[in-house]
């Protein structure tokens, strides 16, 4: 009854899709007030409460696991912990989809709930594109992906979870993702209200600011977060592979990051309009792209959904329909768009403008290397696209970003001399001068490790420099922001280069009570013993690390064996101290009673996490700094309204009030 329920709910949601899309069109079209216009926004906001209904049913069947729902038979098992029979709901490709077009559809709502900046005609036109948006995932879960499809017979057990998707890291990866596309999702949106009503204005960009930087938010801290889960669960010992579903997370990211700097340009100086809303069109696609790439099961991947070229095939047809269409529409709108306020190139916008365009070629290059296998094999070509390309290529276009961004934020706006800034410049350049020759003088480092190193000191530094002379409590919220993700950015990109030039290797066959040595750790193989969990068997290694003369620490990897599916996974352990992580894999027996260890000594490498969380965090202020921003101007606004309507008008004055020789006026007049 509750599946049943659930899909219930699903197609009511589609339903109000289909007329909030057709209503807000013909509003646009008619171009004044109508009774179809006034039912857009609530039928944004009861469609988004019945896609939430239906979803809150999708959780529902997998916590009480009714194996006779087709999707929980074959994504769950009766033995699971409740902490991954709920994660399960969106840990395939129905509920993922599911999970998508509800968080759609109530930030639609709540876009029709709150948003009172734009004229009415604009805000139709956005709410209606986001309809059509939605609409097509609707059609895509009810016609090829019904989550609530039922067994002619109920399964006995289910097949349960991947193994190596029944991690505590399901429960945040995918839907911090999820919300991070949707976001985009919003931002798409907007651009192509913006362009059927030709209202591309300073109100337009502060009105989807937050939206892009909500998502921006998100899509960081679950990049982040699936980067140390792949970290320690895969047992591979790295923290990015350049696999095609990492790319299809990156790439949306980097495009937001542009759209991101872009909006903010046009909502503070009225500049780059046309940047902005061709970023909008772009960020989206790039979600777009990497839905298609995940579940049309042309990509080979421990993350990918589906192998269902169907499934595919809808993807691909959705993404010629929206992302077409609204290239097609910039094509045809993009000239009568004005082009907005000028400036010069030294000036901050132009800094902007610069890094935008880094980004957009680091996106290109993504691109590039993830669907060029494809094609290659299209021609029965096989090839691997992997570090060998992506991070050389990627430098050229990353450090004259980096080396922009520093300088940028010491620019002032409109227009500026380099000259002004040049101590500034000349003490960056010190410090990058010096962190170059210091890291050479501690021994052998690659090129790219080097430059890492000595752009994150000099980073480092100019993050903090927009604060010289200025009292730190009146710094804006927003200006916090930015100084604290640029900051992130340095020690993330210490944490990178450090990991690269520093690691340390050791593969060792051991039998209990032998040691090996990792960088300064000793570590000996004291047992080997069996241990069982829910839905597992294990054979664990009993290890003692000891770093230099300290205590020894005991570590405790995993040869896992699932049954509910079968699958044997490597489960890592992790000894972190402040200056880096000891990492240890169980592998097989090596024969000889001897077992294989695999060990790496990875300095700093948390700072690779540490920083991504830092950049999030200066999202966060810079989200909170521009919506107080916003209320600001909104209550400055009210009040001068409130002061016009409280002044009489000029002939409404009373006689007494009239200006002395007024009466002499008026005759002359």
């Amino acid at each position: 009854m509750i599946a049943e329920l659930g899909l219930a709910a699903l197609w009511l949601a589609a339903a109000l899709a289909a007329l909030q899309t057709i209503a807000g069109f013909l509003a646009v079209r008619a171009n004044e007030p109508t009774a179809l216009g006034a039912l857009i926004r609530p039928a944004a906001v009861v469609q988004g409460l019945f896609a939430a209904l239906s979803f809150c049913a999708l959780l529902y069947v997998f916590a009480i696991t009714d194996l006779s729902v087709k999707l929980v038979a074959s994504n769950s098992h009766a033995l699971k912990p409740m902490v991954f029979k709920l994660s399960g709901a969106w840990g395939n490709h129905e509920g993922s989809m599911l999970l998508w077009v509800t968080v759609m559809a109530l930030a639609g709502g709540l876009i029709a709930m709150i948003e009172r900046r734009l004229p009415d005609r604009t805000m139709q036109a956005v709410l209606a594109a986001q309809g059509f948006v939605a609409l097509g995932f609707y059609a895509f879960l009810l016609l090829s992906s019904n989550p609530f499809e039922r067994l002619p017979v109920p399964a006995e057990v289910g097949m349960g979870l991947n193994p190596l998707l029944q991690d505590i890291g399901l429960a945040f990866h995918p839907p911090t993702l999820y919300f991070g596309y949707v976001g985009l999702s919003i931002a798409f949106s907007f651009a192509v209200g913006a362009l059927l009503t030709r209202q591309v204005t300073p109100d337009f960009a502060r009105a989807m600011r937050p939206w892009v930087l909500g998502a921006w938010v998100f899509l960081t801290v679950g990049i982040t977060a699936g980067s140390y889960w792949a970290y320690y669960e895969l047992g591979w010992g790295g923290w990015w592979f350049w696999d095609p579903v990492e790319n299809a997370s990156l790439m949306p990211w980097l495009a937001a990051t542009a759209l991101l700097h872009s909006a903010s340009v046009l909502a503070a100086r009225d500049a780059l309009r046309v940047w902005t809303i061709m970023l909008g069109v772009v960020a989206f696609s790039m979600s777009m792209l990497g839905t298609f790439l995940v579940r049309s099961g042309i990509l080979t991947s421990v993350h990918s959904f589906a192998v269902d070229p169907e499934r595919g095939t809808f993807i691909l047809l959705l993404l010629a329909i929206y992302i077409g269409g609204a290239l097609l529409l910039f094509g045809l709108r993009a000239s009568t768009i004005s082009e907005g306020e000028r400036f010069a190139i030294a000036s901050r916008e132009g800094a902007l403008v610069v890094n935008n365009v880094m980004l957009s070629a680091i996106l290109a290059i993504v691109l590039l290397g993830t669907l060029y296998p494809l094609l290659t094999e299209a021609f029965d070509v096989r090839v691997s696209v992997g570090p060998p390309y992506f991070n050389p290529v990627g430098a050229i276009f990353v450090i004259p970003m980096l080396l922009v961004m520093a300088v940028g934020p010491l620019l002032r706006w409109r227009r500026d001399r380099f000259a002004r800034i040049s101590r500034e410049v000349a003490v960056l350049g010190a410090i990058l001068l010096a962190g170059l020759v210091l890291v050479a003088l501690l021994g052998e480092v690659a090129l790219l490790p080097l430059l890492g190193l000595a752009l994150a000191a000099m980073l480092a530094v100019a993050s903090f420099l927009p604060l010289r002379g200025r009292k730190l409590i009146r710094v804006p919220i927003a200006t916090w922001g930015m100084v604290v993700a640029h900051f992130g950015i340095a020690v993330a990109l210490f944490g990178m280069a450090s990991e690269s030039a520093f690691t340390e290797e050791r593969l060792a066959a051991l039998q209990p009570g032998t040691t090996t040595r990792v960088g300064d750790w000793s570590v000996t193989l004291d047992a080997i013993v069996p241990v069982a969990g829910p839905n597992w068997t294990a054979i664990e290694g009993q290890l003692s690390a000891r770093l230099g003369d300290g205590e020894p620490i005991a570590l405790r990897p995993q040869s896992r064996t699932f049954w509910a599916p079968p699958q044997q996974t490597a489960e890592s352990v992790l000894a972190t101290r402040w200056n880096g992580q000891l990492y240890a894999v169980m592998g097989d027996a090596a024969g000889d009673g001897r077992w294989q260890v695999r060990l790496w000594w990875k300095p700093f490498v948390t700072f690779i996490w540490y920083g991504g969380l830092l950049i999030a965090l200066g999202g966060v202020l810079a989200l909170v700094g521009r919506v107080m921003e916003d209320l600001k101007r909104r209550h400055v606004r009210r009040r001068a309204a409130a002061r016009r309507e409280d002044v009489p008008p000029q002939d409404a004055r009373p006689e007494d009030a009239r200006p002395k020789n007024a009466h002499l006026k008026d005759s002359a007049t």
